[in-house]
């Protein structure tokens, strides 16, 4: 299937998102799309597969024009999209789920469910997945809804399929499955939109890349005549010196310490310390605990054993209000079900936190509000017309950074950041290393859970890896590199 979308606009109210941009996918190629969060990527493809309407441009399909009217009509056609925001009705099972509004039924109507179990483990085992099929989706980790999500569009019997940052929750050892997955499509003449902030990647699976900025086609070019550095110009107007700004850690005192932490169905026995002014690096494979681990520090779950000690003191944290009014903060991989209130406004969002700051005598001083929203929207970037936009309209990447300026905003002595970066375009993430310097520098201790390597060993002060919910090893700087991480997260020594 070959398509060619041309002179595509898209305004939202005032907002013009798309400004004439051009694209073509040719049969059986991957095609990466990149650009900044907010440059319209994920816009463009909701135009192709009828989610928005067009305001102005032409799409053909394989010489033909062709519009759908909706993203169901777009998947009987074989165009399946595969969102970054995961589409898991979270009270129904995995089977459930991969079969929501295409049930196989006989004649009397009843569901055929032994064969829609022997379709679905079909695709589980072309992805080497194993989870039970009659599990509660909402149940499933952040990556084992990606890999349920995947597993569904491929029981489309697709012949396009767009990917937007399909890998952000997988460990290694599951995109290595998923490139090769990807291959035997291609060799089946499955054309495929590849959607990812994720370099490495990008270079390593697709056949072309089209650059996007600002809602406008920068440029298309065969993988083999580009570089990570022309890239990322393009991508951002400017060229980016280093990946990770330069670190020089100054360590304070003990900030955060844990003493033989236990949850007995997540993890045992997790003993570390965080520095005033330091990055302790979390890292592990999908399921090793290492989220379980966060959250029973901030009180999301409940600890059977063992201790947390706050500048020497020893706490009790029972509820995330008693974290943050201990100055602790904690931004979660999850942020669209845990970090966000969809419906609320940026400046909503951004103070909720501390928003009896603003009210000391019970009604709320708006103006020290707005500005304080104002600054945060400001340092961290946030492309928005204004802080009363809903956060459930802004890309992936710019909900990241409310999130994060949400937690700035509590003047947190300890700051736990899950996957801080994911979904978060190159540029941007460089702005949040940069935050994070600057925090540490104030003297913010920050534990940072990572399943990129490169940031791991871009950022951290020290690397502690977990391995089926125990700390199997803790790395300085110097000494850690991807091979020693990734025999100690594989239970090596």
């Amino acid at each position: 299937m070959q398509i060619t979308m041309q002179n595509i606009y898209k305004a939202f109210g005032t907002n013009q998102v798309l400004t004439g941009v051009d694209f073509e996918l040719k049969g059986g190629e991957v095609h990466a799309l990149m650009g900044e969060n907010g440059a319209g990527k994920s816009t463009m493809m909701n135009v192709l597969t009828g989610l928005h309407s067009r305001d102005k441009g032409t799409i053909t399909i394989d010489g033909k024009e062709t519009y759908f009217a909706n993203p169901k009509e777009a998947e009987k056609y074989g165009v399946t999209f595969i969102h970054q925001e995961l589409n898991i009705w979270p009270e129904m099972t995995v089977l459930e789920n991969m079969f929501i509004g295409k049930e196989l039924r006989n004649s009397f109507g009843l569901l055929k469910t032994a064969e829609m179990k022997a379709l679905a483990k079909q695709q589980f085992d072309r992805l080497e997945v194993s989870i039970p099929l009659d599990r509660v989706a909402g149940s499933c980790s952040v990556g084992e809804q990606q890999m349920i999500e995947i597993a569904k569009a491929l029981l489309t019997d697709a012949k396009v399929i767009i990917m937007d940052e399909p890998t952000a929750a997988l460990t290694e050892k599951e995109i290595s499955k998923l490139f090769e997955v990807i291959s035997s499509l291609k060799k089946e003449g499955v054309s495929m939109v590849y959607i990812s902030h994720r370099m490495e990647e990008i270079f390593t699976i697709c056949d072309r890349i089209t650059v996007m900025r600002d809602g406008k086609t920068v440029d298309t070019k065969p993988i083999p005549e580009t570089n990570f550095d022309e890239v990322v110009k393009k991508m951002v107007g400017r060229e980016l010196t280093d990946r990770f700004p330069k670190r020089e850690a100054k360590p304070g005192e003990t900030v955060l310490e844990v003493k033989g932490l236990t949850n007995k169905k997540s993890f045992h026995d997790i003993s570390f310390s965080v520095r005033a002014g330091e990055i302790v690096g979390v890292s592990g494979l999908m399921g090793a605990g290492r989220t379980e681990i966060m959250r029973g520090i901030f009180g999301l779950d409940s600890i059977d054993r063992g201790e947390v000690l706050l500048s020497g003191k020893k706490i009790s944290i029972k509820s995330p209000s008693q974290a943050v009014k201990l100055g602790i903060g904690f931004i979660t991989e999850d942020r669209k079900d845990e970090g966000l209130v969809l419906d609320f406004s940026i400046k909503e969002n951004i103070a909720l936190p501390i928003l009896s700051s603003f009210a000391p005598k019970g009604i709320i001083n708006e103006k020290s509000e707005a500005d304080f929203v104002h600054m945060l929207i400001q340092r961290l970037t946030v492309k928005t017309e204004s802080a009363e936009t809903r956060v459930g309209d802004l890309s992936g990447g710019n909900q990241q950074k409310v999130v994060i300026a949400k937690w700035i905003g509590i003047s947190p002595k300890v700051l736990i950041l899950d996957e801080p970066t994911r979904g978060v375009d190159v540029g941007a993430k460089r702005e949040i290393y940069q935050l994070m310097n600057e925090l540490t520098d104030r003297g913010v201790a920050i534990i940072m859970v990572s399943s990129e390597l490169p940031e791991i060993l871009g950022m951290s002060d020290r690397v502690l890896v977990v391995h089926e919910g125990k700390i199997t090893g803790e790395l300085k700087k110097e000494e850690a590199t991807q091979e020693k991480i990734m025999t100690l997260a594989t239970g090596g020594h």
